[in-house]
């Protein structure tokens, strides 16, 4: 799900310099029966903060719409991600070259789509999509309850060949069923669902049987990878403790909202088992991933300005010891991703765009240890 929206009036935004993206293409389709889309112009590069010392050859991969999510396959080669963009009127799953170019859409264009994944064999993507529910896009969440997310009940995971076909439905419990990632060894997917009244974090084999819950505490867990030898489970998770905060979380999810405004991150073995909060920082600390070796994480966080919208990339050992912040920027940086062998990383971030406020672009850079 998108933080983006976070990026609250009064955050300062740093001036950059805008690269003049290339014209696009003609519209193509992928398939019959699927909107056009227009495919995305060549990757462009992107001037670098000098404090961001282990960020090298930046390079801006979309410059329609609001994408996130970017996330590579695991040969390196491809790139999965979610983008609201003509003529969607809400998020769709496409992939793309690492170039930014041969764009296509996996999703059917129909319903809300979210959190897509390469399957490790690369045959297959896994996503969240609300188009069995209607073909129209979900109401957004009232944001007169606040910052909140809209965790909407006709999300289920679906699997599809990375052209969009031969689409395959993996859960059918009620409830909102969402942010899925993959085992590296492929043996378990790992997800949130709502389906016995709270988000908690479930995993399934990848043909959706076997689905069985890992965490039991009240508050929502998710977006939940795995480490690179599939042994343990990063995640992130809003625990209500006070009256007044259960109160306002179920009062919520009786609505099918949540407030994302206090997260940390915590860790587990694949199995549910020896659960740890690893984070105390304050503010939204979410997106947590392995870096190769697994004796790190990265994430964002919003730790500096928790009332605020600058999110920025942060690293800790597995211990939640050893912060160091990675990105600079004033505006938002998320989601952040290895490739499997450590040397390039993938994130979303509003650098270098005309709104940072209202909208992310994928990036890509060199990693220096």
């Amino acid at each position: 799900m998108k933080l983006i929206s976070v990026l609250a009036a009064g955050a300062a935004i740093a001036a950059v310099a805008m690269v003049a993206a290339p014209p696009p293409a003609p519209v193509y389709s992928v398939e019959p029966g699927k909107p056009s889309v227009p495919p995305n112009p060549r990757s462009a590069p992107v001037k670098s903060d000098p404090r961001e010392k282990h960020i090298r050859n930046i390079r801006q991969l979309t410059f329609n719409g609001d994408n996130a999510e970017a996330y590579f396959s695991f040969d390196g080669k491809t790139i999965t991600f979610q983008s609201t963009r003509a003529p969607f009127k809400c998020d769709q799953i496409f992939h793309m070259g690492l170039d930014g170019t041969n764009l296509q859409l996996i999703s059917t264009g129909k319903g809300r789509t979210t959190c897509s994944y390469f399957m490790p064999d690369g045959k297959r993507i896994i996503y969240a999509s609300t188009h069995l529910d209607s073909p129209d896009c979900p109401p957004p969440a009232d944001k007169s309850k606040g910052y909140v997310w809209a965790v909407y009940p006709s999300f289920k995971i679906f699997s599809a060949k990375p052209d969009g076909s031969d689409l395959k439905q993996l859960t059918f419990a009620p409830g909102y069923n969402a942010e899925a990632t993959v085992a590296p060894n492929g043996k378990k997917i790992v997800f949130t669902s709502s389906r016995d009244g709270d988000l908690e974090l479930y995993d399934m084999d990848p043909d959706g049987s076997h689905q069985r819950r890992l965490t039991h505490a009240l508050g929502y867990d998710g977006g939940a990878w795995h480490s690179h030898d599939s042994q343990w489970i990063v995640w992130r998770a809003n625990r209500p403790t006070t009256p007044a905060e259960v109160r306002e979380y179920k009062d919520l999810m009786a609505q099918n909202l949540v407030k994302p405004e206090k997260m940390e991150l915590w860790v587990m073995r694949a199995d549910g088992s020896e659960q740890k909060q690893i984070t105390h920082f304050g503010g939204a600390n979410f997106a947590p991933y392995f870096f190769p070796g697994d004796q790190k994480i990265i994430f964002a966080s919003n730790m500096k300005d928790p009332k605020g919208g600058n999110f920025d990339l942060y690293s800790v050992n597995r211990d939640g010891s050893g912060l160091e912040q990675l990105t600079f920027d004033e505006g938002f940086d998320g989601f952040p991703m290895f490739t499997e062998d450590g040397k390039k990383i993938i994130w979303e971030s509003g650098r270098n765009t005309a709104n940072p406020l209202a909208n992310t672009n994928v990036f890509i850079a060199d990693w220096v240890p």
